[in-house]
């Protein structure tokens, strides 16, 4: 069996200074043009759910072809053009036809990625490899936003867009690198046998789809609303729903709230430049953690610094003037993103436990599903809630519902360690 070159990885540096600053910036160029919260939620709902439709679309089709360069390529392009038409427009209607393209686009990368470091490396060395494309992405981000705060001092944000094309371009000519070999193919169904897939999957909030979902494959959590459990795995499900949900409550507000309090743009990237390293140093701690509380208490645990997190921001609002702005609001952003290292490990470990032998695609295909549906409908209620009632009670709505997140994960570990599943 001949493996890939391990030299594609180095197109992920590149891409996730693209991802990143666009993830970043096109917030910002919305409120620059004019627009609100309300605009903002717009954006992210679409493009969420342009990435949900992409990732079941392009893993159908590396099933089908079994080409991986020719996707990366068809990707990076797509993500350049559409950051120079970013760069080109003025109107935050064209805007959001180039968010959903983008998005749609921008997540091939995600299962090509998977599957490259499957047949890079021997099976017991996926866990370093994932380990090691983790690294070089978040690398990545650090990347756009230091260029993002260093870059706002000297000039406005439509020339941001333009970096954002280079790059992609960068990662283009990188991705020729890939190699479609004819004597190994791995499908994407085994992600969903791998724990080291799958912690990579939730950790990158990216949608896998092994198969096309059916209503019946979502019994678990239907027959909930029936009031009766044919498995725990549908409160799973419905935890994740949740804190999916209520968490990107907070991120599609997060941007436009640091703006509404007046910071610049340099301090807005300076934010999420800390927040990166933070979640770069946490990276190599929360593993330790997570094996010396063990999945369970360690799941339950990160929710406390994630629900303090979003309610900082709604308590501290009549606070935020001054110096004493910036530092309640990092250590907000850094809470979110320290909580959410130790929940997606843990959490992507406990659902692995869960699944079934034979069900692997199954389930990881409905887990999906309901964590995109989860951040769709955040990012939509975040605009109608705080046009109307106003950042603190959109910050104080996020927090509960991750405490429903949280009351659902204590009722699911119960139910599961109470030995009552109906099967």
């Amino acid at each position: 069996m001949q493996l890939q070159n391990k030299r594609w990885m180095w197109y992920l540096l590149p891409s996730q200074i693209t991802s990143q600053g666009l993830s970043t910036v096109i917030p910002l160029y919305v409120i620059f043009l004019g627009g609100d919260i309300g605009e903002v939620a717009i954006i992210s709902a679409l493009q969420n759910g342009s990435i949900a439709i992409g990732s079941l679309t392009w893993g159908k089709i590396i099933d089908r072809f079994h080409s991986k360069r020719p996707i990366l390529v068809t990707s990076f392009f797509f993500v350049l053009l559409c950051s120079l038409g970013m760069y080109f427009t003025n109107s935050i209607y064209v805007l959001y036809g180039l968010a959903t393209v983008l998005g749609f686009f921008m997540v091939a990368k995600s299962p090509v990625t998977q599957l490259l470091v499957m047949e890079s490396v021997q099976k017991n060395l996926w866990s370093w490899l994932f380990a090691k494309t983790s690294i070089i992405s978040t690398l990545g981000m650090l990347v756009a936003m230091i260029i993002g705060t260093v870059g706002s001092f000297y000039f406005d944000l439509r020339p941001y867009f333009l970096i954002c094309a280079v790059s992609s371009g960068i990662s283009l000519v990188l991705s020729i690198s890939v190699r479609d070999s004819d004597s190994i193919h791995i499908e994407r169904s085994s992600i969903a046998h791998s724990l080291h897939g799958i912690r990579y999957s939730i950790s990158h909030h990216h949608f896998v789809f092994p198969k096309i979902l059916e209503v019946y494959d979502f019994r678990h959590i239907i027959t909930l609303f029936k009031g009766r459990i044919s498995n725990e795995i549908g409160i799973f499900y419905l935890a994740s729903f949740f804190f999916y949900s209520g968490s990107n409550m907070y991120l599609t507000a997060w941007t436009p709230f640091l703006k509404n309090q007046n910071f610049s743009n340099a301090d807005v990237f300076l934010n999420y430049t800390i927040q990166m390293i933070a979640m770069l140093l946490v990276f190599f701690i929360a593993p330790k953690i997570i094996s010396k509380l063990g999945e369970e208490r360690s799941t339950i645990l990160a929710h406390i610094p994630r629900i303090l997190a979003v309610m900082i921001p709604a308590v501290s609002l009549f606070f935020m003037v001054g110096t004493l702005g910036f530092p309640i609001t990092m250590t907000s952003a850094c809470m979110m993103v320290i909580a959410f290292s130790i929940y997606s490990t843990s959490s992507s470990v406990i659902f692995f436990k869960s699944i079934p032998q034979g069900f692997e695609g199954k389930y990881l295909g409905v887990n999906s599903a309901i964590t995109g549906i989860g951040v769709f409908v955040g990012s939509f209620v975040t605009g109608e809630l705080t046009k109307f009632l106003g950042y603190a009670t959109m910050f104080l709505s996020a927090s509960a519902v991750l405490v429903v997140s949280l009351v659902l994960y204590k009722i699911y570990f119960r139910y599961r360690l109470s030995n009552n599943m109906i099967t």
